[in-house]
């Protein structure tokens, strides 16, 4: 095999891996999601979970033990450096018992001779002929520590399962904006198909209604002046001329598009979009002298709002 295959084979790893990221970054993510992750160690066991739901800013939150507290400064960054909107809760359970294991209970074998030896005192006094129960006395606090374990052991099995939990999460939230994703697209091709019908009927509304002016003053029997008819279409137009906010609408659904299909973190930017789209919808509706064209605003409102809804668990 040449020398010069593998610096080929090398090149086509890393560009397989850096389009793997281009692709995996240009994905839209839900905010609401869930993941659990448990792990068993020598020393027990712990089990990460974490909750995600929409949010105007990323907002983390962590329940600890007081023994991990020094941990979380690591696990805000790992946070940062994978999620940027959302109210993120996360719950760590550790476990550290080691089972009962007799070769794990330390005795501290002082402090139980001398507890003894303060027992038998007492018993002595009050002519109790009663055993010592060892039961009790094990049980007093100190006289079995437990294994120490290392805490840098269990801070590192911490931080790679939390990784390993966050990774799935993200991984959820991906999976769910790929079907937020879906539901957003149908609503802008069922919009793109309104506003050409709309936009196909503008001519012949604007020569039905030239025709029911004409109805109109003929039936009030009133001389017609062809200049002044000519006027009054020319208003009649410009006050139905909605060609701009049809462009705006074509505008403003085209950037819809290419904002979902560059993905990261777009909610933000989606959600403006929302508003100018609601706002040339509203004003379709003002303009419009046929009830076609007020049934068609409608009809765009309905839709711009459910992509609004759907929008708002974007991250």
């Amino acid at each position: 095999m040449s020398e010069a295959y593998f610096p080929s084979l090398r090149f086509q790893l890393e560009w397989l891996t850096s389009s793997i990221i281009r692709i995996r970054d240009s994905m839209i993510r839900s905010m609401t999601s869930f993941a659990r992750q448990p792990s068993q160690q020598a020393w027990g066991s712990l089990i990460w979970e974490i909750r995600s739901v929409n949010h105007r800013y990323l907002e983390p939150s962590f329940k600890l033990p007081e023994s991990m507290r020094h941990l979380e400064n690591d696990l805000r960054e790992k946070i940062r450096a994978n999620l940027n909107r959302g109210k993120v809760e996360c719950s760590l359970k550790l476990q550290t018992d080691m089972g009962g294991n007799s070769d794990n209970i330390n005795i501290n074998q002082a402090l139980l001779t001398q507890l003894i030896a303060a027992a038998e005192t007492v018993q002595g006094q009050l002519s109790n002929s009663a055993d010592l129960n060892p039961i009790s006395l094990l049980q007093w606090p100190g006289v079995i520590a437990e294994a120490e374990t290392d805490l840098n052991e269990i801070s590192k099995a911490i931080l790679e399962n939390f990784q390993t939990t966050l990774e799935q999460l993200v991984a959820s939230r991906e999976r769910e904006g790929m079907v937020l994703k879906q539901v957003i697209e149908q609503r802008l091709d069922a919009i793109t198909d309104i506003v050409a019908a709309v936009r196909k009927q503008l001519p012949e509304i604007l020569a039905a209604q030239k025709q029911k002016l004409k109805a109109r003053l003929e039936e009030l029997q009133v001389e017609l002046d062809q200049d002044r008819l000519e006027q009054e279409m020319v208003i009649l137009a410009q006050k139905a001329d909605v060609d701009e906010e049809l462009d705006r609408l074509d505008t403003h659904l085209g950037e819809v598009r290419r904002v979902l299909n560059k993905g990261n973190a777009c909610g933000r930017r989606l959600d403006f979009l929302m508003q100018e789209l609601n706002r040339e919808a509203n004003t379709l509706s003002s303009k419009s002298i046929v009830s076609d064209t007020t049934q068609a605003a409608v009809e765009l409102k309905v839709l711009i709002e459910q992509m609004r809804e759907q929008i708002q668990n974007i991250e």
